[in-house]
């Protein structure tokens, strides 16, 4: 055994730093006992790769039109076939990585801090400021996502922006009853009691020292919801209320290629698999983070 993994792997750690890489270690090999959340994490990686490296791995412009080769098969010129004016499918999912990613980022970054500060703000407050905060989630966890998603867009107008809006206003209710959840099990406890005792306010109470405890249960959620952030992304795309052509959005590419469904199937299958796969990916990385970051899991196990 190597020095290094002996200083990991010590029963009693010297210093704060060392517990800290100790920690980080235990999780990782956790984590790597577990071939899906692997195999995940292998896909948003690439996922990750292919959206910032599109201009050099794309082999065609997404946008560029070439009527003389329209609905071509799959070929080796044209390795995932081209669509109804003639643009490589695979250089438009590649493009389309882009936007996939961005939608899931953003989404992410509006909704799991809305829903983080409103569980926790209830959880910790209480009475009436709980009651509140906690009908207003539910009405919004009472309908659909995508319906809600649509009736936003509808009224925000189609686009790109205004889909990240709508999925994100749809998003947040999940996050806030994780946290208010999680809050709830400590607020009475006696660290909170002595941070009070100290003069703190309850700003400092909640930004501080709640907030933190609430953040690895909204990061595993955060990771299982982009599944489902990007189908609904997608089905606003195939409504055509999301990313607008020319974008290469995979939900906008297979409405386009519906209508070629029976004899030119590559046109709308190759943006569905790559749905699918991303879909799996963000799925399989976050039940592994589950796994490893849940205190309740690792203690199952």
């Amino acid at each position: 055994m190597t020095p290094l993994k002996l200083w990991l792997t010590a029963d009693a750690p010297t210093s704060r730093w060392q517990a800290q890489a100790a920690q980080a270690y235990a999780i990782w090999r956790s984590f790597a006992r577990n071939p899906l959340a692997v195999l995940g994490a292998l896909i948003v990686g690439t996922l990750i790769v292919v959206a910032i490296f599109a201009p050099v791995l794309a082999p065609y412009t997404p946008v560029g039109q070439n009527l003389t080769m329209r609905l071509m098969p799959p070929s080796a010129e044209h390795w995932l076939g081209t669509d109804e004016l003639g643009r490589d499918i695979l250089s438009r999912i590649l493009y389309g990585a882009r936007i996939t990613l961005l939608i899931v980022v953003m989404v992410a970054v509006i909704s799991a801090p809305i829903g983080l500060i409103i569980g926790a703000v209830a959880g910790y407050f209480g009475g009436w400021t709980d009651r509140i905060l906690m009908a207003i989630t539910d009405v919004f966890l009472s309908l659909p996502k995508l319906i809600m998603a649509l009736a936003f867009v509808a009224a925000l107008g189609a686009g790109l922006q205004n889909a990240i809006i709508a999925i994100a206003i749809t998003a947040w209710p999940a996050y806030a009853r994780i946290a208010r959840a999680e809050t709830l099990t400590f607020r009475n406890s006696e660290f909170i009691a002595a941070v009070q005792l100290q003069g703190a306010s309850h700003l400092r109470v909640i930004g501080v020292h709640v907030l933190p405890l609430c953040m690895s249960s909204t990061i595993i959620r955060v990771t299982l919801d982009m599944a489902g952030i990007i189908l609904t992304a997608a089905g606003l795309g195939f409504l055509g209320l999301g990313a607008q052509p020319p974008l290469p959005e995979w939900g906008a590419m297979i409405s386009r290629g519906r209508s070629f469904i029976l004899d030119q199937w590559w046109v709308a299958t190759m943006p569905g698999f790559a749905i699918i796969i991303v879909s799996l990916g963000f799925c399989f990385l976050g039940d592994g983070l589950r796994d490893v970051l849940d205190p309740r899991q690792r203690d199952g196990r």
